[in-house]
């Protein structure tokens, strides 16, 4: 009997596993039953075996549901989904390739589709022909009318053939463009950005196509939402024109920003698209898109959501599991908020370059119903549990303005999470639980008391 595979780099949750389930049962004539889905560490002989298992769901067309952490060479999208009877190896082939995101119109144009066009470009590299699918798991309300940028970026996603599920749209708005000129006339038809911002425009030439769009940031090639607008730009336009080379313009970059290990160098490599005014070097192409993960901290930050969700009342009310999407603050009065990069009032001066107005974020904000108190969780990797313990004196801010007008906690616990090393002790008063690589569970000596609680129960 096969089984459910989905390979993630994020926290597997609930509602997202189930409609992941309901769609491949759709499209394989499945019959999926459950009223809900669970999510459970699978533990031997007291031991973590970096398996999760999906209980509560029926289904005759397969036998069990299995999850396992996983991350990318290079981009990588949210899950990729396998149904076979064996764990996936390198040999297997997925059904599905699925992006997962919560962002909307309402918060970012650019982010709710751009930002993740280039993992469906990449993906399409090492399985040609995959279904991917956009998976919007939205926490706050659609916005009614979609800009022109979400138009315009959805109808490019169709026309890679990428589904969309959780939004509704309008079919004849949203179509997949059906030639160059479609596409080219479409962008030409956008409003153009405020003054000082590049605009994207592509512009068709007897000898090439030209894309304007910047890509510098931060000292290299690192503007995600342009990387995904201009990666998924080029292979729309690869559909029509095979031949043509694509030369980036306006691009803001010099030769010494451009390494091999990039993705958008990767993806310019496999589509023929230039960078005006340099020499784009051949990528280090990466011979394998994924390898199961055993070195970062969102194994242990990870396990230890899933324990408390199992085993006790205690809500995750933040988390940002190592790099993964940024989940939203559950605000007790206001629902579901975004936590701005930089405090309140501060906007002009830290986008003036004052780093210290940052807000600095654990990686979870947990709220022990029971105790009534707040545990700012810092994850890190054994090796660099040091720095983990100098980023908890970093939490005052988000405690008092945020966290505080809230949940009125009775206390704040700060502490470290960490994975790695074959260690079965933890010295430093600060670490209050470490996930060790054998899958030991081991609890600090100030451990507090909601993670001697769901220890103990997974161990029992």
């Amino acid at each position: 009997m096969k089984n459910i595979w989905l390979l993630t780099e994020e926290r597997p949750k609930n509602d997202v596993i189930l409609t992941i389930l309901n769609k491949v049962g759709t499209d394989n004539n499945f019959k999926v039953q459950s009223e809900g889905a669970k999510v459970i560490p699978i533990m031997k002989d007291g031991c973590f075996t970096f398996l999760y298992k999906v209980e509560d769901v029926k289904c005759e067309g397969f036998e069990n549901i299995f999850i396992k952490i996983a991350s990318g060479n290079s981009s990588f999208v949210d899950f990729l989904i396998f149904l076979q009877e064996a764990e996936p190896d390198q040999s297997s082939k997925p059904l599905y390739a699925i992006e997962e995101t919560k962002t909307d119109d309402s918060e970012s144009r650019n982010t709710g589709v751009y930002q993740r066009c280039s993992k469906f470009v990449y993906v399409e590299f090492y399985y040609p022909g995959i279904r991917k699918i956009m998976l919007y798991s939205l926490q706050i309300k659609q916005k009614i009318k979609p800009t022109v940028t979400n138009i315009f970026g959805t109808r490019m996603l169709r026309t890679i053939g990428v589904e969309i599920l959780g939004k509704t749209f309008d079919e004849e708005v949203m179509r997949p463009f059906t030639s160059l000129d479609e596409l080219v006339q479409a962008k030409s038809a956008m409003r153009m950005p405020p003054t000082g911002n590049v605009p994207i425009q592509i512009e068709v030439h007897p000898d090439k196509i030209t894309v304007s769009g910047r890509l510098f940031k931060a000292g290299g090639i690192g503007h995600d939402p342009n990387i995904g607008a201009l990666t998924i730009i080029a292979l729309c336009i690869r559909r029509w024109e095979k031949e043509k080379p694509i030369i980036i313009t306006k691009h803001g970059l010099s030769q010494e920003h451009l390494g091999r290990g990039n993705k958008f160098i990767q993806i310019a490599n496999r589509l023929n698209i230039g960078l005006d005014g340099l020499n784009v070097q051949i990528a280090t192409q990466h011979e394998l898109y994924w390898h199961y993960e055993m070195s970062q901290e969102k194994l242990a930050t990870i396990f230890l959501h899933v324990l408390l969700l199992n085993y006790t009342k205690a809500e995750v009310i933040y988390a940002n599991h190592g790099g993964t999407e940024r989940g939203y603050f559950m605000h007790k009065v206001q629902g579901p908020i975004v936590i701005e990069k930089y405090q309140e009032g501060k906007r002009a001066a830290y986008k003036l370059g004052d780093k210290s107005l940052i807000i600095h974020l654990p990686d979870m904000i947990i709220f022990d119903t029971a105790r009534n108190q707040i545990i700012n969780v810092e994850g890190k990797k054994y090796s660099t549990r040091a720095a983990g313990i100098e980023e908890l004196a970093n939490y005052s801010y988000i405690e008092e303005k945020v966290i505080l007008p809230s949940h009125s906690p009775s206390a704040f616990i700060r502490t470290v999470v960490v994975f790695g090393s074959k260690e079965t002790e933890l010295k430093e008063k600060e670490i209050g639980f470490m996930l060790n690589e054998n899958g030991d569970l081991v609890l600090g000596k100030y451990a507090p008391e909601i993670f001697k609680e769901v220890v103990s129960k997974a161990t029992a």
